[in-house]
């Protein structure tokens, strides 16, 4: 009984004990090397991941593209025109990656978590692996997103200042690359509310810190849309930056309501 009061009555005691409890058990310290090596055989498995994905994807390629351009496209746009031998072939492999790319996200999600569980706090686990699924529906949204409302409107766009200067003739390969982009880009963009929500809940940064900084965050989000786009109009980089700002002002606000962060 005496030593059992004597180890209460210590406060490194039962400090220690504490951390065991609820610190994270299996973290250790190791050499940097190993770190490296790990993180290289973890992005090594979302690589495989996706360029499986890709190769299954692949034969429902030509279909994909089809229902693409005919729905996408308005109705005054002809069928799609070749100018090299390549060109329908490498347009497939981009659309299968895009299936890849999807597949991906919540796999290097999920390898990220994987690499930083030994230093996890259990409800950190907990948040991370409920970024999984959410990573993939996000990007499914995303892309919904695009399909439906940027993709009509920059095409349309497109249409309305060239239609009275020249005879419209879409590439197959040039304007897929465009399409494939966009629906991959917002794929990403729409991750904007987990990260936001995942570093917060993990104590990384605070909701008040993003807020005081928003007007940073509006420059970098237009700075990397007019990088990214393959749109020298502008009119997609203007779409992508403000769905980049509505997403990260309304994952602010849904958090201030919810007194979280």
């Amino acid at each position: 009984m005496a030593e059992t009061g004597a180890a209460a009555d210590d406060p490194d005691s039962t400090a220690i004990e504490r951390k065991a409890e609820t610190g994270p058990q299996t973290d250790e310290e190791q050499p940097l090397a190993d770190h490296v090596e790990e993180m290289i055989k973890r992005l090594g498995i979302v690589l495989v991941i996706a360029g499986g994905v890709s190769l299954a994807a692949f034969p429902f390629a030509e279909g994909v593209i089809t229902f693409l351009w005919y729905s996408v496209l308005p109705g005054s746009v002809s069928q799609p025109h070749v100018y090299h031998p390549l060109e329908l072939v490498l347009t497939q492999l981009k659309t299968a990656s895009l299936a890849g790319l999807v597949v991906a996200l919540p796999a290097f999600v999920y390898q990220t978590y994987a690499f930083m569980r030994p230093g996890l706090y259990p409800h950190e686990r907990r948040y991370y692996l409920a970024a999984v699924p959410t990573s993939l529906i996000l990007a499914l949204v995303g892309m919904t997103f695009a399909y439906f409302i940027v993709l009509p409107a920059v095409m349309n766009y497109f249409l309305y200042y060239s239609k009275e200067v020249v005879d419209i003739a879409f590439a197959l390969g040039q304007t897929f690359n465009l399409i494939l982009i966009l629906i991959g880009y917002l794929a990403l963009v729409f991750q904007i509310p987990l990260f936001i929500m995942l570093a917060i809940m993990m104590g990384l940064t605070t909701r008040q810190w993003m807020q005081d900084r928003r007007l940073i965050f509006w420059g970098v989000f237009l700075g990397v849309s007019f990088l990214f786009s393959p749109d020298p109009t502008g009119m997609a980089p203007i779409i992508v930056a403000a769905t980049m700002v509505a997403l990260f002002e309304g994952t602010l606000l849904l958090l201030q309501w919810t007194n979280r962060g």
